[in-house]
C-alpha cells in the first residue's frame, strides 16, 4: 500500500515539472505563462519561441506521462494503481504544485501516459490526432478528438475496466482544460498550428 502511494504522489510531483518553463527559462526565452495562449505546452511555445524549445518541451511532456507508469509497470503494481498513477500524472500537469496549481491542458502528457499503458493505444492516438490535425489544422481540436475516442481505444485494445475508466478519466479532464478553445472554435477564434499570436 505505501509503495502504491509512493507511485501515484511520485507521478503526480513528476507531472508537476513543467518542461515548458524549464526549457524557455533554460534557453533564455519568454516564460510561456505571459506569452500567446498562455498555456505551458508545446504549441504555445511554438508559436511564442523556437521549433527546438517546442521539440524539447513536447519530448519532456509525453516523457513525464510515460515514465511513472513504465516504472509502476516495471514494479508490479495492480490496474487500478496503474491507473491511479497514469491520471495523477496528468493531473500533476493540469494542476502542479510548484506552479500555483496553473499548468497545462494535458495532451502531451496524455500521450505519453497512454504510451506506457499500451504502445498500441498510444500509436493509435497520435494517428488521430495527425489526421485530425492535417484536415484542420487545429491542435486543439486535433488533442480533442483523440482523447475523446481514446476510451473506445482502450475499451477494444486494453479491456481492463480499470484501465478503461482511467483513459475516460483523463478525457473528461482534457476536455474540461480545453474549455476555452471549443470556444474559441465555435466562434472561430481558434489560432491553427503554426499560427504566431
Amino acid at each position: 500500500m505505501l509503495l502504491d502511494l509512493v507511485f501515484v504522489m511520485g507521478a503526480y510531483l513528476f507531472g508537476s515539472v513543467s518542461s515548458a518553463v524549464v526549457t524557455c527559462r533554460l534557453m533564455g526565452l519568454p516564460d510561456p505563462r505571459s506569452q500567446g495562449s498562455g498555456n505551458p505546452g508545446a504549441t504555445n511555445v511554438l508559436r511564442t519561441g523556437t521549433r527546438s524549445a517546442a521539440a524539447i518541451t513536447l519530448l519532456g511532456d509525453v516523457l513525464k506521462g510515460l515514465a511513472p507508469v513504465v516504472l509502476a509497470d516495471w514494479a508490479g503494481v495492480g490496474a487500478p494503481v496503474l491507473g491511479a498513477v497514469a491520471a495523477a500524472a496528468v493531473v500533476g500537469h493540469m494542476y502542479p504544485v510548484f506552479f500555483g496549481f496553473k499548468g497545462g491542458k494535458g495532451v502531451a502528457t496524455t500521450l505519453g501516459v497512454l504510451l506506457g499503458l499500451s504502445w498500441v493505444l498510444g500509436a493509435l492516438w497520435g494517428v488521430t490526432w495527425l489526421v485530425v490535425a492535417a484536415l484542420t489544422r487545429y491542435s486543439s481540436l486535433s488533442a480533442l478528438v483523440a482523447t475523446g475516442l481514446t476510451p473506445l481505444y482502450s475499451y477494444w485494445l486494453v479491456k481492463t475496466p480499470a484501465l478503461v475508466a482511467t483513459t475516460l478519466v483523463i478525457a473528461v479532464l482534457v476536455i474540461w482544460r480545453h474549455r476555452s478553445n471549443i470556444s474559441n472554435l465555435l466562434h472561430g477564434r481558434e489560432s491553427r498550428i503554426g499560427q504566431r499570436l
